[in-house]
């Protein structure tokens, strides 16, 4: 990917994208304890589904989908949104990271919570260049 097209997908991070960082018990059966667990996820929602189409193949992870307008919203424009989750989520922060302004401190958070995995054993994080092939290989 070049960086002109990773510095536009920052850009456009900065301006549309949301970002979703929490940790939340998970239930078991009732017999065993709840235990500890992160929601990690980040969408880009626009009414222009050529960019969202786009984003997604460029990036090539994530899941392109429609999003509707609501009840009560008649009227409104079809959404699209490109989402992704957990480490495709760590790979496209690492991707936009030397390009992102107002979305930095979210896209940080999310590396660091990785680099944090890692040093605690419980993760294994490959690098990028390992993680970009492995992705085409299987898609």
């Amino acid at each position: 990917m070049h960086d002109t097209d990773k510095a536009y997908i920052a850009g456009l991070f900065d301006g549309e994208a949301c970002f979703y960082i929490k940790q939340r018990m998970k239930k078991r059966k009732p017999s065993l304890k709840a235990y500890p667990t992160w929601d990690i996820r980040i969408e880009i929602n626009m009414t222009d589904q050529s960019i969202i189409r786009w984003v997604h193949e460029v990036l090539g992870c994530g899941t392109f989908s429609k999003k509707p307008p609501g009840k009560g919203q008649l009227g409104r424009k079809m959404q699209w949104r490109w989402r992704c989750s957990h480490r495709d989520a760590y790979y496209v922060c690492c991707l936009l990271w030397p390009f992102a302004h107002t979305k930095l401190p979210k896209i940080q958070q999310i590396i660091e919570h990785y680099a944090r995995q890692r040093l605690e054993g419980s993760a294994d994080i490959i690098n990028l260049e390992e993680y970009k092939h492995a992705k085409k290989t299987y898609l």
